[in-house]
This record gives C-alpha cells, sequence and structure tokens, in this order.
C-alpha cells in the first residue's frame, strides 16, 4: 500500500482507529454525554477527511474503490449516522442505565457500510456486509429488557444468515466459473465470453437474492416489519437509511460494473420484483394501524421505485439513484425521529391513535412529521416530489413506460396511508388522551437534529440545485466505474 492509497483511506481509518480509544474511555469513565460527545466527534472527523481525499488513481486488483461515488456515499452514511446518534441519546438514556456501548456499535456499523460502498472484490463486500450485520444484531435487541427488540434481533439474525448464505454461494460460483473474486476481472470475463454460462446466472440470482434480504424487497420482506416494529427507534431509522443505503451502493456498483443491464433476463427479474414490490408494500401498507409497519411497507414500496432507475441504467440513472436516497435518507430520519421523540420509557409511540391532535399538543413535531410524510408520498415543494421525477426521468429516457406508468400509481395509493396519519394528528384530541405523549424522550440535540432535517426536505424541495450539483460533479467522475 502506497502512501496515496493510505491517504484515501483515512475516512475508514478514524472510524475503525477510534472504536478502541472509545472503548477504553467507556471502560474507564461510565458517561454517557461524553461517549456521544466523543461519538459526534469521530463522525464529524471522517466527514470533513473527505474534503481531504486525494484524486483516487484506479488501480487493477484494488479490493476498494476509493472513488467519488464511494466518498459520496460514506459521506452521506456518515452524516445519517450523526443524526442517528443525536436521535438516540434521550430515547437509550430513558430505557438503559449504561448504554455507552451503543454508540460503539453505531460507529462499527457506519465502518460496515462505507466498507460496502467501496467494495471493488468479493472480499470487502463480505467482510462490511458482516460488520454492518454484526452490530446490527446487538443495537435491534439491545433494550433486552424489552420482549420485541429480542425477537425482532432475533429475526434479523435469521434474515442476515439466509443472506449470507446465498451470497457466499453465489461469491463460490463466480470464484470457480472466473478464478477471481474482483469485479472488474470478473466484467473481462464475461466480455470474453459474451454471454453468462447457466454457472454465472445462477451465481447472479444468487447473489441477487441475498441483496434482496438486505434490500427488504418482494418475495424477501415477510419479517422487516416485525424487525421495524421491535427494533429501538432510531436503530429503525438507522436500518431504513445507512444499511438499506450501503447494500443499494453496492448493488448500483456491482451490476454496472459486470455490464448486467445487457442481459435480458436479469432484467425482466429485476422488473418483476420492483413491480411487486411497489404494489406489495402499498398496498399492505393501507392495512396497517402501527406507523413502524405504515413506515416499514413504505420502505418496501420505496426500494421499487428505486429499482425503476436502476433498471433504467445509464448516467442519469445513477444521478436519479444518488438524488433519491439523499431525498429518502432526510425524510426517514425525520419520520423516525418525531416517533423516537414521542416514545416514552414503557413503549415506543407507534399506534396510530398515538398521535391523535399531536397538532394542538406538540405542534412543532406535527409539522415535522407532516412534512416527513409529505415527502414521502411525493408531495410537491418537498425533497421526495423532485426525487420521484428523477426516477420517473430515468425511466422514461429508457422508455421503461409500464415501470413508470406504474410508480405513478404506486405513489398515488401511498398518499392515501401518509395524509391519514397527517389528518389524525390535526383532528381534535379525545378527552384525556395523552397516551404515549406522558414521557417525553426527546433532548436539545434531538430537536436540533430533527429541526435540520425538516428544513432539509424542504429546501431541497424548493431549491435543489446544490445537491444537484454536487451530485452531478460526484456523477461525472465516476461514471462509469
Amino acid at each position: 500500500m502506497t502512501l496515496v492509497e493510505l491517504h484515501e483511506m483515512i475516512p475508514l481509518l478514524i472510524l475503525g482507529g477510534a472504536v478502541v480509544p472509545l472503548l477504553l474511555t467507556v471502560s474507564f469513565y461510565r458517561n454517557l454525554k461524553l461517549t456521544v460527545a466523543l461519538t459526534v466527534l469521530i463522525f464529524i472527523a471522517a466527514f470533513t477527511s473527505l474534503f481531504f481525499a486525494p484524486k483516487p488513481v484506479r488501480t487493477d486488483g484494488s479490493l476498494l474503490s476509493m472513488d467519488g461515488y464511494a466518498l459520496f456515499y460514506i459521506g452521506l452514511f456518515l452524516a445519517a449516522s450523526l443524526v442517528v446518534a443525536l436521535l438516540s441519546y434521550g430515547y437509550v438514556r430513558e430505557r438503559k442505565d449504561d448504554c455507552q456501548e451503543f454508540y460503539i456499535l453505531l460507529i462499527l456499523a457506519t465502518l460496515g457500510a462505507s466498507v460496502l460502498a467501496a467494495a471493488n472484490s468479493f472480499i470487502p463486500l463480505f467482510l462490511g456486509l458482516e460488520i454492518l450485520s454484526v452490530s446490527l444484531y446487538v443495537l435491534i435487541s439491545y433494550l433486552r429488557g424489552f420482549t420485541r427488540c429480542i425477537e425482532a434481533g432475533v429475526k434479523y439474525l435469521i434474515l442476515a444468515a439466509a443472506s449470507s448464505a446465498f451470497l457466499l454461494f453465489g461469491i463460490a460460483l463466480f470464484y470457480a466459473e472466473c478464478g477471481t473474486m474482483d469485479f472488474k476481472g470478473i466484467s473481462e470475463i464475461l466480455q470474453i465470453q459474451g454471454m453468462p454460462t447457466p454457472l454465472l446466472y445462477a451465481a447472479f440470482g444468487l447473489l441477487f437474492v441475498g441483496f434482496g434480504f438486505k434490500l427488504a424487497i418482494v418475495p424477501f420482506h415477510m419479517w422487516t416489519p416485525d424487525v421495524y416494529e421491535g427494533a429501538p427507534s432510531p436503530v429503525t431509522a438507522y436500518i431504513a437509511t445507512v444499511s438499506k443505503g450501503a447494500v443499494f451502493s453496492l448493488l448500483v456498483r456491482f451490476f454496472f460494473i459486470m455490464g448486467a443491464h445487457q442481459y435480458k433476463k436479469l432484467l425482466f427479474l429485476f422488473s418483476a420484483i420492483a413491480v411487486a414490490s411497489m404494489f406489495t408494500g402499498n398496498l399492505l401498507a393501507l392495512r396497517q394501524e402501527n406507523v413502524k409497519r405504515v413506515l416499514a411497507y413504505s420502505s418496501i414500496a420505496h426500494l421499487g421505485y428505486l429499482l425503476v432507475a436502476f433498471i433504467a441504467g445509464g448516467d442519469l440513472a445513477v444521478e436519479a439513484a444518488a438524488f433519491y436516497l439523499v431525498s429518502y435518507f432526510i425524510t426517514t430520519l425525520a419520520a423516525f425521529g418525531v416517533v423516537a421523540a414521542l416514545s416514552g420509557g414503557e413503549r415506543d409511540a407507534d399506534s396510530i391513535e398515538d398521535y391523535r391532535g399531536l397538532f394542538w399538543q406538540r405542534p412543532w413535531l406535527a409539522a415535522a412529521l407532516t412534512a416527513a410524510l409529505l415527502s414521502l408520498a411525493g408531495i410537491p415543494l418537498t425533497a421526495g416530489f423532485l426525487a420521484k421525477y428523477y426516477l420517473v426521468a430515468a425511466g422514461m429516457k429508457a422508455r421503461l413506460w409500464a415501470l413508470v406508468i406504474i410508480l405513478i400509481i404506486n405513489s398515488a395509493i401511498s398518499i392515501y396511508y401518509y395524509l391519514r396519519i397527517v389528518a389524525v394528528m390535526y383532528a381534535e384530541p379525545d378527552a384525556g388522551q395523552n397516551a404515549g405523549r406522558t414521557a417525553f424522550s426527546s433532548s436539545p440535540a434531538a430537536g436540533v437534529a430533527l429541526c435540520v432535517m425538516t428544513l432539509l426536505l424542504v429546501w431541497i424541495g424548493v431549491y435543489p440545485q446544490t445537491l444537484i450539483t454536487i451530485i452531478n460533479a460526484v456523477i461525472n467522475y465516476a461514471y462509469p466505474f
């Protein structure tokens, strides 16, 4: 490894290296405020180092590619993790006396997600995925005094184990057929062969099944709502954003390097899964009475929307996916931030009835959740509207007319269950109804983070040019991979 390559790795080195002194600090000083402050400083330091990263030199056979694409997503994951750290402070403090290890696991999970974004071979792919998954096992079941957390942790463990099994089998088939684990090397062999062998088609399928479990797309979604419901609200926000974003960024890099868009059988499979995810997520969300389950099924539908851009291919599709993920991260963090803020020490405020009359008691929280829900629905003047516009534009450029129409239809369906929650918040509260809001688990830091998320989703919806400029600069350098 040269000094230049070492310099490129500084964001990952900060995340990995900071865990040891943080562990020592926690061992000697059981102080939650100190741990949270150090965690925030670590994320800020890693994020700042991205601006001083050297222009990467592409080398064949490198395990990690710290190009503009990777740096963009690593920055996104670091920013989202920082918000989760702030949102979780008041939430975790009220439920567990000594919860400093929570933030160590959060840093490790972010390290795993960052490795996935930069993976250029199956070796860092699997290492990053396992670092992320093992950290999430513990984070989901961290509040072991709550039965639902333990249940959600066990279910996520089973899902992640199944995902890893399929991924490993697919990786083994790729290695058996191509003799290399490097993405670029496999791509060159595919170009020489012209068409994948049946063994390589099976390898592609197994890998996509493994990714499907991580992304919770249909038909690999069955326990996802249970995990969302049972996990602590800040952890649910992390799963819905950083975890899924890391896997999707890897999926885009891998399949674009492989040139998978030239294989019609794979595109047909992706199209069927995208349609099934959109309809299943939205139709099942209509029947839910639990806010976290509504957002869980909503996330399944949103991954279906994202697959439209993935299937479209091309530079506009990569740009659209990046814009959509940024908007989705901000919106989802805002929504789960409100849920975390309203959750008392006994249980989460996850029932829709917990939000009845919220506007008349906590108008600022009601405004934040309203903005988030409208953005998820794709209402104009929010980030979600422009994000869906980008997806539609990418689909139309690729002439995916059927998928575009299905996306628009499903966006219209989703408006009902989002506005249903909004209507409950602005309804007159029942006499004596204050369940779920008697204990307010927020903190000043969480309030600031929630306010910033709300302002950002409106600002991007009104003035998106800054974000578009940043993404264009990244895509122009990073695409093709």
